[in-house]
């Protein structure tokens, strides 16, 4: 093995794929996602990498990271890692600098399990074989009927907890959750309301839904209000659990979030936290305060850490990205049995991206 591997090249693609059709949260509409790939050269090998974010992330990953990680070892991700965020001292880390690093970082990670032909669940140190998944859609711009089949078809899989969107129309959201559970049966059932709520507001919603089975409330108020959290959580009918995260762009951020005793459960997004690397600190903070960590979105992208995660419950499966990650990669993970399991015989991260596929989405 070699003692290093100089990366020698660095490429960014940007892509905009549409929605099936139109989608809408508590907070905010939208008909297309965006795509940042990287790809990352060293050694004979091609890493790749990617977050979901504006395209103004490959601008700043071509502007201010590619020269930073050019010509270092691609087998030290912590020492490229701690060189991209020092580069973006000036800028700010959360936003756009997070996901940039992010999509670097998932790129170095994929590299190194090419360069040492190892599977990067291998190299993290695995904890398990494999993760539970909940189905996650459900949007707030699906009619009744939409929203009854997709959950059902879920729970249909095997899979034992399903997740909706609520808060755009906070009096309909009620017939909303129990038209959900009429066509799930007795799994768990997941609401978000994506900050949409005032606190007084989203303890009465809490007492509303808890007769409906719901068990787990994410954001029910801004994730920036971790007073209002904590007293959503504090105050909740058991057993729904209080969750959020998913705007966390650094480990101080966890952090807080976890002194403040805000939530039941962290949510953390590789493709926004600092890549994989910064996910795994998310984890050790799990660790040390004892929280369960669940992974936001990006399911093909988060299945190798959240298996090498000590506190991990389960991985989003959320639908405008399964459905890219099945269209642009091979290797995107299906579920079995309500699971997900990585293919050990792949290196990296086991993802190969069909360039010739994604030439349409390529802005």
């Amino acid at each position: 093995m070699a003692a290093s591997a100089p990366i020698q090249g660095l490429k960014v693609g940007v892509y905009e794929i549409p929605t099936d059709r139109p989608e809408s949260d508590g907070t905010l509409r939208w008909d297309s996602t965006t795509l940042v790939l990287v790809e990352i050269e060293a050694g004979g090998k091609t890493g790749v990498g990617y977050t979901y974010a504006d395209a103004a992330t490959a601008r700043l990953i071509e502007g201010k990271l590619k020269g930073v990680v050019q010509g270092g070892d691609a087998l030290a991700t912590s020492l490229c890692w701690h060189a991209m965020v020092h580069a973006l001292r000036n800028l700010g880390r959360p936003g756009v600098c997070a996901a940039a690093v992010s999509a670097v970082d998932n790129a170095l990670w994929d590299l190194k399990g090419r360069l040492l032909n190892a599977p990067v669940v291998q190299l993290l140190g695995a904890a398990r074989e494999r993760v539970p998944v909940y189905g996650s859609g459900g949007f707030t711009s699906y009619s009744d009927d939409e929203l009854k089949a997709q959950l059902g078809g879920w729970a249909a899989d095997g899979m034992a907890y399903v997740k909706m969107k609520i808060g755009r129309e906070p009096d309909r959201d009620p017939a909303r959750v129990e038209a959900a559970r009429s066509a799930i049966g007795g799994i768990d059932l997941f609401v978000d309301a994506n900050g949409a709520y005032a606190r007084k507001q989203a303890l009465a919603m809490a007492e509303r839904f808890r007769p409906l089975g719901v068990t787990w409330f994410e954001e029910p108020v801004s994730s920036d209000d971790l007073a209002g959290l904590r007293l959503i959580r504090d105050r909740a009918p058991p057993p729904i659990e209080v969750s959020a995260g998913e705007y966390g762009y650094t480990s101080w951020y966890f952090r807080r979030m976890l002194e403040a005793g805000a939530v039941d459960v962290l949510q953390a997004d590789a493709t926004r936290c600092c890549g994989i690397t910064g996910f795994m600190q998310a984890a050790a903070l799990c660790e040390a305060f004892g929280i369960p960590l669940s992974s936001h979105c990006g399911p093909a992208l988060h299945l190798h850490p959240a298996c090498a995660a000590l506190r991990t419950r389960h991985m989003e499966w959320f639908h405008d990205h399964v459905r890219i990650e099945h269209m642009l990669f091979d290797g995107a993970p299906i579920p079995k049995d309500g699971h997900l399991a990585p293919d050990l015989s792949r290196p990296g991260l086991g993802l190969d991206f069909k360039h010739r596929d994604a030439e349409r989405f390529a802005v």
